[in-house]
């Protein structure tokens, strides 16, 4: 069974200590993200059509909003450091205004500088006292591994601030669905309340996103579900009702697909990180 070891939230985004030994499906984040293997077996990562390797050489780095999913090797579980990090707040902590949290490869051979920070993070995850020193480590890995990606690139990757959803029908959609992710939305009205047939809508959609409008709901509703279990003292099954599923183990199996941990484990340890990053 999967589990979680320790999460921590902050501005940042979040960060998460996962013991896994089952596949997380594809799914997508708004954040960046970047999987670290810690101990166990190896896994894989795939994402952006390559299969990535996640063992003690090899990390995987998620551009935001790209489709991807986790395979481990057997039933022994993985242990693995996972970043989700907001893109402004590492726009803003850069020491200028040209990054974009855009990694060039998803396959990142790592480095010593950067195994150093992955082993120093790791033990101030699992130590709440090293909070003040956690954002500035958190983001020396992050940018550590943004310029690794792009290194050897041709590529120049400054200023690559994409504007995906310029299209009115995909803004309009993108309005609907965030309105309406405690309920259970066809895909087919969809498309008709933005004046679209349903495949050129997918098309349309996935052209501008870079997923399907079902991998984007499922996102916004697993946000949602994380803000519900860490703000709130609603019970899981309220919370499931509210997301619009029709029973508390239905939510438990999308839960745990999506994010790799049941939402009662993921409550039990996650907190809210008191440091604050100043910016540079």
């Amino acid at each position: 069974m999967s589990q979680a070891i320790a999460v921590c939230h902050g501005e940042f985004g979040r960060a998460a200590l996962y013991r896994l030994n089952k596949e997380i499906i594809t799914h997508a984040h708004r954040e960046g993200h970047l999987i670290f293997y810690v101990d166990g077996p190896s896994a894989t990562c795939v994402s952006g059509g390559r299969t990535c390797k996640v063992d003690a050489d090899h990390a995987v780095a998620v551009s935001p909003w790209e489709p991807h999913s986790y395979h481990p090797a057997g039933e022994d579980p993985q242990i693995c450091l996972v970043l989700y990090i907001k893109p402004m707040w590492f726009l803003e902590n850069s020491s200028s205004a040209e990054y974009a949290l855009k990694f060039g490869s998803e396959d990142l051979t790592l480095n010593e500088e950067i195994k150093g920070h992955l082993n120093r993070l790791t033990c101030l995850l699992l130590d709440h006292e090293g909070e003040a020193k956690f954002d500035s480590l958190l983001f020396a890995l992050t940018k550590a591994c943004f310029d690794l990606s792009w290194a050897g690139s041709e590529t120049d990757y400054r200023g690559q601030i994409y504007d995906r959803f310029s299209d009115y029908r995909v803004r309009r959609s993108l309005r609907l669905i965030q309105e309406s992710v405690g309920e259970d939305m066809e895909m087919e009205e969809l498309a008709r309340n933005v004046g679209l047939s349903r495949p050129h809508f997918f098309k349309l959609f996935k052209q501008y996103t870079g997923v399907t409008p079902n991998v984007y709901m499922n996102t916004l509703r697993s946000e949602r579900a994380i803000e519900e279990l860490l703000n709130s003292d609603k019970t899981v099954t309220d919370i499931a009702f509210d997301l619009g599923f029709s029973s508390q183990a239905s939510f438990t199996r999308f839960f745990s697909s999506n994010v790799g941990i049941a939402p009662s484990e993921y409550r039990r340890v996650a907190h809210v990180s008191n440091g604050a990053f100043p910016m540079m």
